[in-house]
């Protein structure tokens, strides 16, 4: 069997087998290190989470600094076996040269493998290929009691290998997965489609991804934007080896903004799968960085959605802007920053529905439907017969007088359990308990937990998504 090994960890040659066990078992020594009783946490130096945290200060974290290797790119198989804390970006660096992607890569280059699967994840091929977790074939799970099991679809673990998206690391730890990839050509073609309504929208929408063509062209990946109720664009993706001009946005140019400026463009493979990194889809505008003099000065190494972050996660430790803007008479504002999914026969109520209540703009949307519909994925069960919509947001809005902070997110959330949607828990939450786990099953939860955490040595996943702790 051709395989070919590569190593985007550490850059001192081969990841072997034995080496990755020898990561995994000082790991378990850490863990066993820890006291009874202690909760424990993950010690990483990146994170695409934006929920706070009540306290945490002292609390033990496990370093898993070291799972960063590519282990395997089978070829012939299109299988890759990635270390948990692998990046999208490193392990797109490895499979790209034979031609090959993840099924689904998600927006950000620091997203790790681990991160998608237990927390979620999706993008423009979600149409046809879900979300990250359904192209996992096996996964070794380091569990709250210290154990590595390997979980696969039809083993003793299958249970908590279908339990495991959208547990968030409450149940355990991924180590390692093996997943599946695709063929790619070396170019995207893209056509941005207009429309002056949503209604007109989400039926071409639902037709392209019904019959994976538009206007004869087979599509391969299917994203949108939405700047105003009257403009509304589809964008849509075909894999093409021919390209007699490229578009580049990862330096001065911005892409968001091509959308309303172009109804055709070519991009290489890798500049379309991190086309949104660059700018953070749109949020690097509130960091002032949009400027052509600006990028200029900044380069391309500075223009990333992880640089972003880390000013982000400053300025909401310090609250300097806060500060400023309460000198200046501003009124408080709150962070709306969700992503949710409902129903394509719902997705235009909703677009209404947020468009008279939350001031932000743009919204992208995407949509996904569950790639094999005979699966169950208990912890974020949708219907697998049905196309959805992912709708995200990313911003704040001014609260008026008398407005606790969480008014608008609460009011999303009441909305997207009235369509029969789902809300991710990447960042903040407001459900009381009994409605968080009646819309992410508790039962099935709680029996996971009794099973691979008995001593709860992890955090619950209530406290975590919701609490903040």
């Amino acid at each position: 069997m051709p395989t070919t090994r590569s190593d985007s960890g550490s850059g001192n040659g081969t990841a072997t087998r034995t080496e990755h066990a020898a990561r995994v078992s000082r790991l378990r020594d850490d863990l066993a290190g820890i006291p009874p009783g202690a909760t424990v946490r993950l010690g990483k130096r990146t994170s695409n989470l934006f929920r706070g945290r009540n306290g945490g200060g002292g609390v033990p974290r496990l370093d898993v600094s070291e799972l960063t290797h590519v282990l395997d790119v089978d070829v012939a198989n299109r299988t890759a076996d990635v270390e948990g804390m692998v990046t999208y970006e490193q392990l797109v660096d490895a499979t790209l040269p034979h031609g090959l992607m993840p099924l689904v890569v998600p927006q950000l280059k620091t997203i790790t493998l681990g991160g998608a699967v237990t927390g979620l994840g999706i993008e423009s091929s979600s149409f046809r290929n879900g979300m990250p977790h359904e192209s996992v074939l096996e996964m070794d799970v380091l569990t709250g009691d210290g154990t590595v099991v390997r979980a696969r679809p039809d083993n003793q673990h299958a249970e908590l290998f279908h339990g495991f998206p959208n547990s968030y690391g409450t149940l355990g730890y991924a180590l390692r997965l093996r997943i599946e990839l695709e063929p790619v050509a070396s170019h995207v073609a893209l056509r941005h489609v207009r429309f002056h309504d949503a209604d007109a929208c989400f039926a071409e929408l639902d037709r392209v991804c019904r019959d994976g063509f538009h206007e004869g062209t087979k599509v391969d990946f299917v994203d949108g934007t939405v700047f105003a109720p009257d403009e509304l664009y589809l964008t849509l993706g075909s894999f093409t080896g021919d390209a007699a001009a490229v578009s580049d946005y990862t330096w001065l140019d911005v892409y968001y903004r091509s959308i309303r400026e172009r109804t055709a463009d070519h991009l290489t493979v890798r500049d379309y799968l991190w086309r949104w990194d660059t700018d953070w889809f749109w949020c690097s505008r509130a960091l002032g960085v949009q400027h052509r003099p600006v990028r200029a000065l900044l380069g391309r190494r500075l223009l990333r959605s992880d640089v972003y972050w880390r000013i982000v996660a400053l300025e909401r430790r310090f609250g300097v802007a806060a500060r400023i803007g309460r000198l200046r008479g501003q009124p408080p504002e709150e962070t709306v920053v969700q992503d949710i999914e409902v129903p394509l026969d719902r997705a235009a109520e909703f677009l209404d529905f947020f468009r008279r209540e939350i001031p932000i703009s743009p919204v992208w949307i995407c949509p996904v439907r569950q790639r094999d519909p005979r699966r169950r994925w208990p912890l974020y069960q949708l219907d697998p017969g049905a196309l959805y919509v992912n709708f995200g947001f990313w911003s704040a809005v001014p609260l008026d007088p008398g407005e606790a902070e969480g008014t608008h997110n609460r009011m999303i959330e009441r909305k997207v359990d009235e369509l029969g949607g789902r809300k991710s828990l990447y960042s903040n939450s407001f459900y009381d308990e009994d409605t968080f786990w009646r819309l992410y099953d508790g039962k099935a939860y709680g029996a996971l937990k009794r099973r691979y955490d008995p001593d709860r040595r992890l955090l619950d996943l209530y406290d975590k998504c919701v609490r903040e702790r």
